[in-house]
């Protein structure tokens, strides 16, 4: 089933169940009023959700356009959003652009950091920020949202705690992140609203391409209208989703509706592991990438960071063609205090 949350009802948003074309859906409120509260009590809304959207797929109960501007984050605030870095060749293309070596322990270990959860931005919601000289990206990437998983939970374990998949842009603000690491204590001011999926949805709704740990499909990016990235999500991924969850649980209960990320999808090809769509490659998922291989081949980066006006769609397309989540869609916009 695929399920979102409009904006009206609240900071939480309201629940829907959407079909499985993403043209229309219906209000889930007197099974849940809001996503977490379905997450929250799984075992006994899933069933009734599963109900529904049979319902809406076949066209036996009135239904509503989805108009994908009235649509909020399918979790518009977590208690958690924990982001891994799971493809290495990601990782080593940023950390050369700032001259810092891979360590050897990332092939076992994987990065992770504590993003801001209180705040997810919508699928057409602009990336707000007060200086385009914040260096602006977007980072394509594949998220789940878990049930309760307990401390130091197996792989085994995370992954029967997998309850639904969605895309996300984890936005960077590149020249924030220098300094920041630095100070030997993580992100904070270089990672703003990240922004999610019009739905997000349950395994089964991926049929082969999901394995129960890796989504096996390219996750399409373009930037002002050109492709600019179609890595498969489920290649070179040195730690699954399952490595991925349990890694968050080593020290820690995660409450139902914590959101993991797969960091940067990212392949390695050609020149010293990239290679753009236009050069026959499968392109990036982040600007930071291409820059470092313009780098490599030129000694200096050509390709600017997003400026104000500038787009960015995220999305990702089954088999037969036809878009899972639907599109993240947005545009860089100049901050605004409010009145």
């Amino acid at each position: 089933m695929k399920l979102a949350s409009l904006k009206r009802g609240g900071r939480d948003g309201s629940l829907i169940v959407v079909s499985g074309d993403l043209s229309r859906y219906a209000v889930a409120g007197d099974i849940a009023p809001t996503l977490q509260r379905a997450l929250d009590d799984w075992a006994d809304a899933a069933p009734r959700l599963e109900a529904l959207c049979e319902q809406v797929n076949a066209g036996r109960i009135d239904t509503h356009p989805l108009i994908d501007d009235e649509l909020a984050a399918p979790l518009p605030r977590a208690y958690q959003w924990a982001d891994g870095s799971a493809y290495l060749n990601h990782v080593e293309l940023v950390r050369r652009a700032r001259g810092a070596e891979l360590p050897e322990s990332l092939w076992s270990d994987p990065l992770m950091y504590q993003g801001g959860s209180d705040a997810f931005a919508g699928p057409r919601q602009n990336i707000l920020v007060q200086s385009e000289d914040y260096g602006v990206d977007f980072e394509a990437e594949v998220a789940v949202i878990t049930g309760d998983v307990p401390m130091a939970a197996s792989a085994a374990q995370a992954a029967g705690e997998i309850r639904l998949l969605m895309l996300v842009n984890d936005v960077s603000l590149r020249k924030l992140i220098p300094a920041e690491l630095a100070k030997g204590f993580g992100f904070f001011h270089s990672k703003p609203a990240s922004a999610c999926s019009p739905v997000a949805v349950t395994p089964d709704e991926l049929g082969a391409a999901w394995d129960g740990r890796k989504l096996h499909l390219p996750l399409l990016s373009w930037l002002d209208g050109q492709p600019f990235g179609r890595p498969d999500a489920g290649t070179d991924m040195a730690f699954d989703f399952a490595q991925l969850v349990a890694h968050a649980a080593r020290t820690r209960v995660l409450g139902a509706g914590t959101i993991v990320g797969s960091g940067t999808v990212s392949n390695r090809q050609d020149t010293a592991h990239g290679s753009a769509i236009a050069d026959g490659g499968v392109g990036y998922s982040c600007i930071a990438e291409l820059r470092m291989i313009e780098t490599i081949n030129n000694g200096q980066p050509s390709t600017a960071f997003m400026g104000f006006g500038d787009r960015v769609r995220i999305e990702m397309l089954d088999a037969s063609g036809a878009s899972i989540f639907g599109a993240i869609d947005q545009y860089v916009a100049p901050y605004r205090p409010p009145n």
